[in-house]
């Protein structure tokens, strides 16, 4: 017997002939709002203005795709590979988006979001966040880059978010930080594309909770992508990721 008990969804309402989304005829939205702004909707409960608009799409955008070495796309390409069709290939990808891989947006945010809501300016708040992190010899989220020495996506993300007033505490705090590590240590520590979304996504007021769903959002697509590319130019079953490798377990033994 099914319990009778009500629970309650803000989302989508659906009677027959009717879907609304956050109260939203979803006919209405279909060609008169952008796929961003739907977005924005049903994770905000409400339709962006136009300058949230802009630095959403743009968030989306960043994070489409980098390239086939990520465990998620290595993931995705080798389920393909394995003969597996497209909702278990990116399925798989998604899986392997985790704490290091696509999970520093949700940390970072975490941090600006906790430190930024304390008294104090941005320069000293900064400074203790960094004395924090390295005292504690703990890895900063949303900083530094295997490939680049300074982020293009960062670059481009603040510049819109200036543009568009949503430079912040959040991003002061970001950049601060930076700046900081660069005094202490001689050397850059640049915000990459998660610690830029981070910053502007908190500046824009999102909860650091579903920092991952905006990686998972933008990359889904780039998965996608990957799958019909390896179905239609590889050859099943092939070798995939590092196959430099070297065996050093225990030598050729007997059982007794």
């Amino acid at each position: 017997m099914l319990n009778e008990n009500k629970w309650f969804t803000s989302i989508t309402d659906i009677k027959p002939g009717k879907i609304r989304i956050r109260g939203y005829d979803i006919a209405e939205l279909m060609g008169n709002r952008s796929f961003a702004e739907v977005i924005y909707l049903v994770l905000r409960g409400e339709l962006p203005n136009s300058a949230e608009a802009k630095m959403f799409d743009a968030i989306l955008a960043s994070s489409v795709d980098h390239g086939v070495t990520p465990p998620s796309v290595l993931s995705t390409r080798t389920v393909t590979s394995g003969g597996n069709p497209l909702n278990a290939a990116v399925a798989a990808g998604i899986l392997a988006i985790g704490d290091t891989h696509g999970g520093a947006i949700e940390q970072c945010a975490r941090i600006l979001q906790e430190w930024a809501s304390k008294d104090g300016n941005i320069s000293e708040l900064a400074e203790k966040l960094l004395d924090e992190f390295i005292f504690n010899k703990k890895r900063l989220p949303g900083y530094g880059h295997r490939l680049h020495n300074v982020d293009p996506r960062t670059v481009r993300l603040f510049k819109i978010a200036e543009e568009l007033d949503f430079s912040g505490r959040h991003i002061e705090l970001a950049v601060a930080v930076q700046d900081r590590f660069a005094e202490v240590k001689g050397r850059k520590l640049p915000i990459n594309v998660d610690g830029a979304i981070a910053a502007v996504t908190s500046d824009m007021g999102f909860d650091w909770r579903i920092g991952k769903g905006f990686f998972i959002i933008s990359r889904i697509s780039g998965l996608i992508a990957h799958y019909y590319e390896e179905l239609i130019r590889e050859r099943p079953m092939r070798k995939l990721g590092n196959p430099n490798w070297e065996y050093d377990g225990p030598k050729a033994r007997k059982l007794k």
